[in-house]
């Protein structure tokens, strides 16, 4: 049998699968690490140590030294994953959250909410006239109008709460433990702070505001009878109250109570309410 080189026999070790248990286990595990450490191999070195460290949780033997060189580069690993991941789930421009971890989140909570104590709240909302926004002052202007929208929606939020952007210029407040007057009150508030908001300081003329659609889910406790809905569902619902604002005004937040649609704050006064139906809507 030709002898392998030393290098090659080295590497095989390193990555070939071994029957020993315990601490011998545990020692070759971190020898493996030291060794893929000291070449830079610091993805492969972390997938050993934490085999060893798996086997010091398992047996209870003595938990293997761990080099400080490959401590502080397993720390920068995690560091540099953690940062990937929460980019990825974020909007480039407006550094909201995305579309992806809006479903995410969504669904998690739509399956966790039957045991919350309170409702979970969705407004979906869209700025007014944006497209001449765009049209009079330009896309540059246009794109720091909505990065400004994104800081107004989000002040004040309450603990659980986020903000993601939907598509376009249209972003979603999501309100997890709150009641039906809180969820109001709450986007009624993110409605007036970007109408008041001195926008003639960002350019000479400009004036945003935002319409909103506000669907309520209360909590399995409070409705036993009302079916769950589903993420889709909510956001269908919150997205004909959104229609319901620009059609009887814009610059309002729609929301249904009682079994009717209103208009919160300043513009429950308004005669015309022009509702839209949705399939199975309480």
């Amino acid at each position: 049998m030709t002898a392998l080189r030393p290098e090659t026999a080295e590497i095989q070790q390193a990555d070939a699968p071994v029957d020993k248990q315990g601490p011998d286990l545990v020692a070759l595990h971190e020898s493996i690490a030291t060794l893929l450490a000291s070449r830079g191999q610091w993805r492969q070195a972390y997938q050993h140590l934490r085999s060893a460290l798996d086997l010091v949780h398992a047996d209870q033997v003595e938990e293997p030294h761990v080099p400080e060189q490959l401590r502080r580069e397993v720390e920068l690993l995690r560091r540099e994953h953690a940062e990937a991941r929460e980019q990825s789930l974020r909007d480039s421009l407006t550094d909201s959250y995305n579309r992806r971890y809006l479903d995410q989140r969504l669904m998690d909570m739509l399956t966790e909410h039957g045991a919350c104590r309170d409702g979970l709240a969705i407004a979906l909302i869209d700025l007014d006239w944006f497209k001449q926004v765009n049209d009079t002052f330009g896309h540059l202007l246009g794109d720091r109008v909505l990065q400004r929208v994104v800081e107004l929606l989000q002040q004040g939020l309450p603990e659980g709460a986020f903000c993601a952007r939907y598509g376009g210029e249209e972003f979603v407040l999501v309100l997890p433990r709150v009641d039906a007057t809180a969820a109001v009150e709450i986007a009624e508030a993110a409605r007036e702070r970007v109408e008041r908001h001195p926008w003639q300081d960002v350019a000479p003329g400009l004036r945003v505001t935002v319409s909103a659609g506000l669907a309520y889910e209360p909590a399995a406790d409070e409705a036993p009878e009302r079916p769950a809905v589903s993420a889709e569902q909510q956001l269908l619902r919150a997205d004909s109250l959104l229609y319901t604002a620009k059609q009887s005004g814009r610059n309002a937040v729609a929301y249904r109570a009682d079994g009717r649609v209103r208009l919160a704050g300043a513009a429950s006064g308004r005669r015309a309410i022009t509702e839209s139906r949705v399939l199975g809507y309480y």
